[in-house]
């Protein structure tokens, strides 16, 4: 959420923003009922302070008709009182819910535009260790693909090895669901106890959170209200089924007040997300690469307000590890500001070559929502001062899994038809080396 302050004394700023993200924004109308409930305030302060005065003046009258009568008199100032007070409180509601719609600001450095203006900042080759940053950075549009050998594409590879069932999946719950079955059960399970592993090793402190959340955690970091078509949702309970672990973790401390000593606090999870995407049955949606539930492990972070663009570096250099290990290709971007997502001031995105596949894929987006969730969540800390202050919030996927195993399938297959296991996993598959296939 932005600072009624922010919006009341930049508007401008404000209007541009909405430009730069190209959303039609209810700045007019914030700014009319910020207005009219700052009037109120103050009218309601006066007559409450009226109130005071004329209370401890009615104990001071001796008369007991002057006294009746001021008493009757203060009776009606309440019920007006009362009223005012109410149609502050409404006008609070409604001014709290247009707040929800405005998004975050941008950083300086997103360059502006949609999808296809993201530019490419980093770019490496985990299997060489070779990686250099681009300078100036390159439009990712029209970028050349690498010089990779082609492969079979991952459903081709995982249908014939017996490891992804796509029938069967849809047979139990529709379109877009898939089973994976054996050895592709068994990777996906290694790959995300090996993610965690690396990222408790690079610091963060492992947590197992509920996969469904309340509404006001989604409204925290901004899912809701904007985002509620794209979600599952319980109304009997009126619980909501996880999108991303970011939701409960960052969550954790909501309405709390963290000393600065403890900061930064860094949290890693593991949740499966669910997602109601509407999806066409093109090309760009084949295999696993989309789907309402897929599973992902998610980095988050809690720092003070002038930490927060250091942490994001040293964020998207923990998801960078993952890619590195398993040696793919990788090129990182920076998104445009029509494609940065409303909660963030700015994201990156890592994307993998899927030489069977043909394209990028994305698996990890790293953001930094600088106070924005903390003034939905009231994430707070306490400086060395004592004064209370807003919390940073970052998160980053470590990774999400489908594309990941889809670009461990394609990159890892082998003329003979089986997929060798990169070495970071053989221990957590029984030291298998290679996965020969398994019929369904």
């Amino acid at each position: 959420m932005l600072p009624p302050q922010l919006i009341r004394e930049q508007p401008e700023r404000i209007r541009a923003l909405a430009k730069l993200r190209r959303m039609e924004l209810p700045l007019d109308a914030v700014l009319a009922l910020d207005a009219e409930h700052r009037a109120l305030l103050v009218e309601v302060e006066r007559m409450r302070a009226e109130r005071n005065v004329a209370s401890k003046a009615i104990g001071a009258v001796r008369d007991a008709d002057e006294r009746a009568r001021r008493i009757a008199e203060q009776r009606d100032a309440g019920k007006a009182l009362d009223q005012l007070e109410g149609k502050l409180r409404y006008t609070q509601s409604i001014l709290d819910r247009q707040l929800l719609e405005l998004p975050n600001v941008l950083d300086d450095r997103v360059p502006e535009g949609g999808e296809d203006d993201a530019l490419v900042v980093l770019e490496g080759d985990g299997a060489t260790g070779i990686e250099h940053r681009v300078d100036p950075p390159r439009p990712a549009a029209g970028d050349a693909a690498p010089d990779v050998p082609a492969t079979a594409p991952h459903w081709e590879i995982g249908e014939r090895l017996g490891i992804i069932d796509f029938e069967r999946g849809a047979k139990i719950a529709g379109s877009r669901f898939y089973l994976l079955h054996g050895d592709g059960a068994r990777l996906q399970r290694a790959l995300i106890t090996w993610m965690l592993d690396v990222h408790r090793e690079q610091g963060y402190d492992e947590v197992y959170v509920p996969f469904v959340v309340k509404g006001e955690m989604l409204v925290g970091t901004a899912q809701l209200p904007k985002y509620a078509d794209t979600m599952y949702h319980d109304v009997e309970d009126d619980l909501w089924l996880v999108p991303t672990a970011e939701v409960p973790v960052t969550n954790m401390y909501r309405d709390e007040i963290i000393a600065a000593a403890a900061l930064p606090l860094r949290h890693v999870a593991y949740t499966p997300c669910f997602r109601r995407e509407r999806m066409s049955a093109g090309r760009d949606v084949r295999g696993i690469k989309r789907g309402h539930q897929f599973d992902k492990v998610e980095m988050v972070q809690f720092v003070e307000e002038d930490a927060s663009w250091d942490a994001l570096e040293a964020l998207l250099e923990d998801a960078l590890a993952i890619v590195r290990a398993l040696g793919f290709r990788y090129r990182v971007l920076r998104l445009a500001s029509a494609d940065v997502t409303f909660a963030s001031a700015m994201t990156y995105d890592i994307e993998v070559w899927a030489p069977g596949s043909g394209e990028w894929l994305e698996v990890s987006s790293c953001s930094n929502f600088l106070d924005f969730q903390a003034r939905r969540a009231n994430l707070r800390y306490r400086d060395g001062d004592g004064r209370v202050r807003l919390l940073h919030t970052l998160n980053g996927s470590g990774l999400a899994l489908p594309r990941t195993l889809a670009t461990l399938l394609e990159q890892y297959a082998r003329d003979d038809g089986s997929v060798e296991v990169p070495a970071v996993l053989r221990p957590y598959l029984g030291n298998t080396t290679a996965i020969t296939g398994h019929p369904l």
